[in-house]
């Protein structure tokens, strides 16, 4: 090799090391990418009104079938039934099959843990 081509070479790793050297320094802090993700998700399905009044009617109900949910908060079944879904997959609510139907009822635990942290930035 000529010296040329290795002093270039030289050049090359020492920007790399330099770059690399760099990056470390501007992390401060590790996030969990799948914690933020499943927090995110929480904090979506919390921060719409009408997930809101879903989850009061079902605080007021205990365990509520979700034909009753639609009916009485005068919702469109479609409608309803998206809003749940984000609450389930965000792990606000939980559900048991009856035959056909599907009893909705709260997750006080996972609510209170997100109550929490939500005053905590308060």
């Amino acid at each position: 090799m000529s010296k040329t081509v290795k002093e270039t070479k030289a050049a090359k790793d020492a920007k790399a090391a330099k770059e690399k050297a760099a990056r470390k320094k501007k992390v401060y802090f590790k996030v969990d990418q799948n914690k933020l993700d499943r927090a995110s998700e929480m904090m979506r399905a919390l921060a719409h009104p009408l997930r809101l009044t879903i989850l009061e009617f079902i605080d007021k109900n205990k365990v509520i079938n979700v034909n009753k949910i639609y009916n009485t908060l005068h919702l469109e079944q479609s409608i309803t039934s998206q809003h749940l879904k984000i609450l389930r997959q965000a792990g606000l609510v939980k559900t048991r099959r009856d035959g056909k139907f599907i009893f909705y009822s709260l997750d006080y635990a996972t609510i209170q843990r997100a109550v929490t942290t939500i005053d905590k930035f308060s």
